[in-house]
């Protein structure tokens, strides 16, 4: 019973102790390098963080091994576009209806596809599918061509693309969420049923199609254009506005600090006050959900599929509503991530960053535990940074002790690879001796 109960004390001081290490450490960063640097590691910490409860919800609470998030998080960034950006003038006019009549030509070819293999049989079958996916597909490609190159023509050097609602970028949040969601759930109509290894399979493929879309549909994103500008969420002002004020660079002044640097560190703070908010939002929804029957099902599943499906339970729908689920957080975190950069950027998404990384925080953290998650997201960011900042200076020192030459300076180039090093030993080390992360599941 004593050694119970100081497992128990020990287990429960484990994460206070952890967080406080994380906060050291950001602190130790914003006395040594600047309090932009130690504030710029923490949002983006905190907005990993956020990707990586979305994982933990599909792989701790249900065991899905999701290795697409990237695609997900790639269709809840593009929401700010479409829905904070200001409207292209002349484009929805001139190229809207016919996309909208090619997309209503698409939904009722594969909706007609499914009714005929569905209803029909016999060799005539397979026949008429065929049929009506070529004939739909002609005529999409009739409608949606003209209508593309109307689109990209206007201004293509600036715009070239729909552009967006001209509302509120906080709006585009949630709307990044529902993208990444129904997105999901197409996604596990078709490959839930599969098991787990092909699952992965299928979703990392699902995923560059993602990508591989927003980097080639201009009228859409601008592909790889680019869509600078993206409007930032409310109440977080611009540098500029703020240093234009008399009042703030007083103020700055009198606290000795630079109007320049005080401005972005103002900014950072009011994206950090939004990112808490968000992230102590989706904690308590996630622990109250984890901590309800729902909850404890989900895990019954994941430990047992056999046994709770005897239990009378639909393990593939229950798959489904966890992997919608999770996905929409992974979406939520993409469009909170395109508004504090300010860009949408399709070629900076890539699957070692989006989603081995992400996997990474929930591993280290602890699978199943979310506070392990938000734990590993920000702790895992933290040393890619710095492990990306002390590469160089540790290569050199390492290299120092040989002859200038071809090894030498084949070890000071592989400097920026430290960071793939560093994190393979951080996730060999934490499997050896803390299987279960740094903060297990109770």
């Amino acid at each position: 019973m004593s050694s119970n109960r100081q497992a128990g004390e020990t287990s429960r001081l484990r994460a206070p102790l952890f967080f406080a290490i994380m906060a050291a450490l950001i602190l130790l960063e914003g006395f040594t390098s600047g309090w932009n640097s130690a504030l710029g590691i923490l949002n983006m910490g905190l907005l990993s963080a956020i990707m990586a409860l979305g994982v933990n919800m599909q792989w701790g609470y249900a065991g899905l091994f999701n290795a697409g998030a990237m695609g997900f998080l790639a269709l809840g960034g593009l929401a700010p576009v479409l829905i904070s950006m200001p409207p292209t003038p002349g484009a929805f006019s001139g190229g809207g209806p016919g996309i909208m009549a090619a997309f209503f030509v698409a939904i009722v070819a594969v909706l007609a596809a499914v009714w005929i293999w569905r209803n029909l049989r016999g060799k005539t079958r397979g026949l008429a599918v065929t049929a009506v996916l070529i004939v739909g597909f002609f005529t999409y490609r009739w409608l949606f061509d003209p209508a593309v190159e109307v689109i990209e023509a206007i201004n293509p050097s600036a715009q070239g693309n729909l552009g967006g609602l001209g509302l509120p970028t906080l709006i585009s949040w949630p709307v990044g969420a529902v993208l990444a969601a129904g997105a999901a759930w197409l996604v596990g109509k078709t490959a839930l049923g599969l098991r787990s290894d092909y699952l992965a399979i299928a979703t990392l493929g699902i995923a560059e199609i993602i990508v591989a879309i927003l980097k080639n549909e201009q009228w859409l994103d601008r592909g790889v254009l680019n869509v600078n500008g993206i409007p930032r969420p409310w109440p977080v002002p611009y540098e500029i506005d703020l240093q234009n004020s008399p009042d703030f660079v007083a103020q700055m002044q009198s606290w000795g600090l630079d109007p320049q640097l005080g401005s972005t560190i103002v900014v950072k703070l009011a994206f950090l006050v939004l990112f808490v908010i968000v992230i102590l939002a989706l904690i308590w929804l996630t622990e109250m959900s984890l901590k309800s029957p729902w909850g404890r099902m989900m895990r019954a599943i994941r430990d047992n599929e056999i046994s709770a499906a005897a239990m009378g339970k639909n393990v593939t729908r229950r798959h489904l509503q966890i992997f919608v689920l999770g996905s929409a957080v992974i979406g939520l975190a993409g469009a909170m991530m395109i508004s504090l950069d300010g860009q949408m950027t399709p070629t900076s998404y890539n699957p070692l960053r989006y989603t081995f990384l992400i996997l990474v925080m929930v591993i280290v953290g602890g699978s199943g535990n979310n506070w392990g998650s938000i734990l590993g997201g920000v702790l895992i960011w933290y040393v890619w940074v710095k492990a990306g900042d002390w590469g160089p200076d540790i290569m050199g020192a390492l290299a120092a002790p040989f002859p200038d030459g071809g090894f030498k300076d084949h070890l000071v180039q592989s400097a920026p690879h430290m960071r793939m090093l560093v994190m393979g030993i951080i996730l060999l080390m934490v499997l050896r001796f803390s299987p279960r992360g740094l903060l297990p599941e109770k």
